[in-house]
């Protein structure tokens, strides 16, 4: 049954990618799942209410619970790859699949908090806001400014970094540039030169143009325990992907 299941939120992910990108028809839905597509997947999901169709059943949309469902997951999916790429420095994409699909969202919004509650995911899409993100916004304004809006001389710690190019951010990444590192601006013309972890780095406009840093040392995030990339790291994730489960 969990398989299945798991399965049907294959389904309501896709939806809401396409939702982002302006999709609507079941063809659409089709050529995402490609091999895996299954029309009776979504004709039972209809029957949960959970998603509906128009324009004699050519077209497709979540319902107001089925985006419920779908934004628990897509959060969960995106705050999972964040993990892997921040935290183990190892690829994201399979272990995010695999914690999309805890149901425990006090998990979700720990390591939310934990991450410094990002805003979009590696590749540069949205996360989905949780409670924990609701709260921070009540009590801090324009935590999250660019790079670029740095004074030179300042110093503070990476938020996030806004990329959607694998390639930059791997590079960012082995240049030891990632979220809750402390970095300091020396200057920006001809290009962006930083400090970072013991040494200095030039970075080109679109780079540094991709790099979110805290406002403020108030907003300081708790500082993150980066580990490099090896076997050790990928099986502390694999248990927490475990602990992850049995709470659900």
């Amino acid at each position: 049954m969990a398989n299945i299941w798991h399965t049907k939120e294959e389904y309501l992910e896709r939806l809401w990618e396409m939702k982002e990108k302006g999709q609507v028809s079941v063809r659409d839905l089709e050529e995402a799942m490609a091999s895996d597509f299954d029309r009776t997947f979504i004709d039972e999901l209809s029957m949960e209410g959970l998603v509906v169709f128009t324009n004699e059943e050519r077209n497709i949309a979540l319902t107001v619970d089925g985006e419920s469902q779908a934004r628990r997951i897509i959060r969960a999916h995106r705050i999972g790859e964040r993990l892997l790429f921040d935290v183990f420095g190892e690829e994201f994409e399979k272990g995010a699949c695999e914690f999309e699909h805890t149901k425990t969202v006090e998990l979700v919004d720990g390591i939310c908090t934990l991450l410094g509650h990002p805003r979009n995911c590696p590749h540069g899409m949205p996360i989905p806001e949780g409670d924990c993100c609701l709260r921070l916004a009540k009590t801090t304004n324009n935590a999250v400014i660019p790079l670029a809006e740095m004074a030179i001389g300042e110093s503070t710690r990476v938020a996030y970094i806004e990329s959607r190019d694998d390639h930059r951010m791997h590079r960012l990444n082995g240049l030891q540039i990632r979220p809750g590192v402390v970095i300091r601006l020396h200057q920006r013309y001809p290009c962006y030169v930083v400090e970072c972890e013991g040494g200095n780095i030039a970075l080109d406009d679109d780079i540094a143009a991709s790099i979110r840093v805290w406002s403020n040392p108030a907003h300081d995030q708790p500082r993150q325990r980066h580990l490099k990339p090896n076997q050790k790291a990928g099986n502390r994730w694999r248990e927490f992907l475990r602990i992850g489960h049995r709470s659900g």
